[in-house]
C-alpha cells in the first residue's frame, strides 16, 4: 500500500474541511478505496498508487476554487472530485470573466466596455494608465486584476500607493504613528482590498507584506521585482514623483496607472505628473492608455448625472472665457483707434 502526505497551502483548512468535517467525509465516502487522515495544514492518503495520484489532481483543483472562491458547497466538493473530464471541469469552476470571487462568493467583472478593455490591456501590457472621472472602476478594476494576478501566483505581492494630497481641505495634525497619519489617503485601496480578500487573510498578508500600501513618497529608490504595483490618484503626482514611480518597474512587474485629469488637488503651479505622462508616453510601445468615461460609471446613477453636469458647466465657462477675451480684444483695438 502506497502512501502520501499532503500539505494544505494558501487556504484555510476550516473552510476545505466544511463545518464539523463535512466535506471531508463527503470525499472520504466518494474514496472509500482511498484510507484518509486530516490533521490541520496536513491530510496522509493510503491506497493503490493510480487511486492516489487521481485524488491528489482532483483535491488539488477543489484547493484551488477555494482559494479562487473563497466558499465552496457540498455540491462543489462532489462536482470536483467525481469529475471526469478536467479540461470541462477548469471552464465550469473558473469562468474567465470573473476577475476574483469577493466577499461571499461574490464575482467581480469588469462591467463595462472600457473597463474590459483595462483587462485586456493589462493582460498585453506591463504598463497601463487608466484614465476617467469618478466612479467609473479604475481603482476597484486594477485591485481586482492585482489580486487575480495573486492568487494566480503570476506575481508574488501587490503594492498599492497614492500621493499623499489633501483634497481642498487642510487637515493638520493628525494623531498616532506615521501609519496612522497616512491611512486616511489609502482608505479607498483597503476598501477595495476588503471587498476580495477575507478579513484574517487580508490582515495575514498585510503584516507579512504580501501585499503593501504606502504614500508614493515611499516608492524612491525601490526596484519592485515580481510585484503587481498601482499608483491611484496620479493626476495628483508631481511630474518629478510620476516619473520616480515608473522607473521602479522591475523585472516580471505590471503596473497600472489610475487618475482623474478633472480632480487634480496639487498646488497652483504645480504641474500634474500625469498630464505630462499622457503626452510624453503616449507612442511608447508596450505602454497602453485607457480612457473611460460617463458611460464606465458604475455607482450611484446620480453620478453619472453629477459627472456630465460638471463637464456641461466646464464648457460653458471656457465659451464665456472665451467670449469675455474677444470682447475684452475688440474694446482694446476700439480703444486704440
Amino acid at each position: 500500500m502506497a502512501e502520501q502526505i499532503l500539505q494544505i497551502e494558501n487556504v484555510d483548512p476550516k473552510e476545505l474541511y466544511g463545518p464539523n468535517d463535512k466535506y471531508l467525509n463527503k470525499v472520504k465516502t466518494l474514496f472509500p478505496k482511498l484510507k484518509i487522515i486530516a490533521r490541520g495544514d496536513y491530510m496522509k492518503v493510503m491506497g493503490e498508487d493510480e487511486e492516489i495520484d487521481y485524488f491528489i489532481s482532483r483535491y488539488g483543483m477543489l484547493v484551488q476554487q477555494l482559494e479562487h472562491k473563497g466558499k465552496i458547497s457540498e455540491q462543489d466538493v462532489e462536482k470536483v472530485m467525481m469529475a471526469t473530464s478536467e479540461p470541462e471541469l477548469q471552464r465550469q469552476l473558473f469562468d474567465s470573466d470573473v476577475l476574483v470571487f469577493g466577499r461571499g462568493g461574490q464575482p467581480i467583472k469588469a462591467l463595462t466596455a472600457n473597463q474590459k478593455r483595462m483587462v485586456q490591456a493589462s493582460e498585453k501590457k506591463d504598463l497601463v494608465f487608466a484614465i476617467g472621472p469618478a466612479g467609473t472602476g479604475k481603482t476597484y478594476t486594477a485591485v481586482a486584476l492585482a489580486v487575480r494576478a495573486m492568487k494566480a501566483r503570476m506575481v508574488r505581492r501587490i503594492i498599492l500607493t497614492r500621493p499623499a494630497v489633501e483634497a481642498d481641505e487642510h487637515l493638520g495634525f493628525l494623531p498616532g504613528d506615521l501609519k496612522d497619519k497616512l491611512d486616511p489617503y489609502l482608505q479607498p485601496l483597503y476598501d477595495a482590498l476588503r471587498d476580495m480578500i477575507p478579513a484574517a487573510k487580508l490582515e495575514s498578508c498585510l503584516e507579512d507584506h504580501t501585499i503593501e500600501i504606502a504614500p508614493l513618497a515611499f516608492m524612491r529608490g525601490r526596484t519592485l521585482d515580481h510585484a503587481f504595483v498601482i499608483l491611484d490618484e496620479a493626476q495628483n503626482a508631481t511630474r518629478s514623483q510620476l516619473k520616480m514611480f515608473l522607473t521602479r518597474m522591475g523585472r516580471s512587474a505590471k503596473f497600472i496607472v489610475t487618475g482623474d485629469v478633472t480632480q487634480i488637488d496639487l498646488p497652483p503651479k504645480t504641474p500634474s505628473g500625469l498630464l505630462q505622462a499622457m503626452e510624453v508616453l503616449e507612442d511608447v510601445p508596450g505602454i497602453e492608455f485607457i480612457y473611460l468615461d460617463d458611460k464606465d460609471v458604475v455607482r450611484h446613477k446620480l453620478v453619472t448625472d453629477i459627472v456630465n453636469a460638471y463637464k456641461k458647466h466646464q464648457v460653458e465657462e471656457t465659451n464665456n472665457e472665451s467670449a469675455q477675451l474677444d470682447a475684452d480684444d475688440s474694446k482694446d483695438i476700439k480703444d486704440s483707434i
